[in-house]
Parts: C-alpha cells; structure tokens; sequence
C-alpha cells in the first residue's frame, strides 16, 4: 500500500475503535445534556493540540450552547513556535503545578455541571490536576485520552496520578503509541497523529448523541447553521440566539465567583 493508503487505512480502524465505545458516549452525552437543561456548563479543557478537539466541540457549524471551551492561550498558542510565546514556555506551563486551580478560580462552579478533559498522554500536570479539581468539586469528569499512549508514558505528577484516575468515564481515541501512525523506509520516526480523527470523531458522536436527548427533551438546541442550509436570515436569528444563550450560560458561571473563597 502506498502511505496514504496506510494511512486511510489506520483511519477505518480509528472508527471502529469508537464505534466499539458507543455505549460510554450515550452515557456521557446522557450527563451533558441533563446539564445543559439544568441551564449549566459543560465544561471542555484541552491545553496543547487538544485545545482543537475544545474548539470542535464550541462554537462551530452544528454546533449548540452549553458547552465552555476553557483554551488558555499560554498553553495552546502555538503558531510562532519559537521566541515569546514559543512552544517551548508552553510544555513548560503545561507541567506546572497549580496552575489548574487558578484557572478554575475564575468560574463559580456547580455539582449539575460536568466536564470534558482532553489529554491525548494524560500524564501532564494541568489537565490531570484540572479533572482532579472538577471532581474535588462533585463535577462527573468525562476524559479522553490515548489509552495506548497514556499506558505507555510516565506521569508528571508528582503524586504519580494519571488523567483516567480522575475520571468518571473515560474515552479513547484510539491512536498509538507516540500518536504518529505511519512508517517511512530509511525514515527513523514515525508521521501522521491519529489522535485528531479519532477525538474529532468521538467529540461529534457525543455532539450528535446530546442534541438527540435533548430534542427529545423538549429542550432542541439553537444549532449554528449555514446560510446554505436555512437561508441568511434564518442563520443570522440562529447565530445570534445561540451566542446570546451561551452569554446567559457563561453569565452564571461568574455571578457567584469568589464567595466560598471569602467565606
């Protein structure tokens, strides 16, 4: 096979990896849309190149309110890879301890929230130490991980923990050892990462499987759509709806910012 057959190839078993999680989505997506019509948060975190899979989930074409997507920039700004704002001050942030806790200090929290961790290793610090604060706080933690991966790498915790030890679901992308799935002859290391079809994949199962239950629900969501698809009109009242919702969502959760800190 040519490479691009292999990896095509490595694609096909990527879905059927999650095809064979179905069961763990519904029930995650069970956990966020009973948040979503508590009028809460679903909480997304990705720090590095999960940041994407953050962004996939909100705001994009099909795409509803009630999600956060929490994308610190110092952890995921990566374009001009070196000098100020470099990568490398970003896998350094990414494994400092405490910085998770001063993130979520911003938001004002409840038990009818829940979250969703991206980590593709699952072993650096901030997205560990942000599901551990989430539980702390009675949140259900959904993560996804490469669990290949994550088996075969060491944790940067000091306490040793990894991101599936603080989780109350767990979901894997299906990617391999070191993400990078294919080999080129007289090439020392492998190219191409899996872990973005197979999160991208799992993140609009969960969108498709949450929209379903809440629609059924009585509470269909305000859905980002295409002038192509419902006329500019339509798009324009859908867009503004939407973002005006998740202004009322996010709204709630800095109404009670600082209180139990002052108690």
């Amino acid at each position: 096979m040519s490479v691009i057959e292999q990896y095509l190839n490595k694609c096909h078993q990527i879905t059927d990896k999650v095809a064979a999680q179905q069961g763990t989505i519904q029930q995650a997506a069970e956990w966020f849309a009973n948040t979503i019509i508590k009028g809460r948060m679903v909480h997304v975190f990705g720090s590095g190149h999960s940041r994407i899979m953050a962004e996939e989930m909100w705001p994009r074409y099909g795409s509803f309110p009630g999600f956060n997507p929490i994308v610190e920039l110092s952890l995921t700004f990566h374009n001009l890879v070196v000098g100020a704002n470099g990568q490398r001050q970003a896998m350094f942030l990414e494994n400092v301890e405490g910085l998770a806790e001063r993130i979520l200090r911003n938001f004002s929290l409840s038990t009818d929230d829940t979250a969703l961790v991206i980590s593709s290793s699952g072993c650096n610090v901030v997205p560990i130490e942000i599901a551990q604060q989430f539980q702390d706080q009675g949140i259900r933690v959904v993560v996804l991980v490469s669990l290949d991966h994550l088996k075969a790498s060491s944790s940067k915790v000091s306490s040793g923990k990894k991101l599936i030890d603080y989780a109350d679901l767990v979901l894997d992308t299906g990617a391999p050892v070191g993400d990078a799935a294919i080999k080129i002859e007289a090439l020392e290391t492998p190219v191409s990462p899996l872990s973005t079809v197979g999160g991208s994949i799992i993140v609009n199962c969960l969108k498709a499987e949450t929209a379903r239950r809440l629609t059924e629900a009585g509470h269909p969501p305000k859905v980002l759509t295409g002038a192509a698809v419902v006329g500019a009109e339509r798009a324009v009242e859908l867009f503004e709806s939407a973002y005006d919702e998740h202004a009322h969502r996010l709204a709630r959760l800095y109404q009670n910012v600082g209180r139990n800190h002052q108690e």
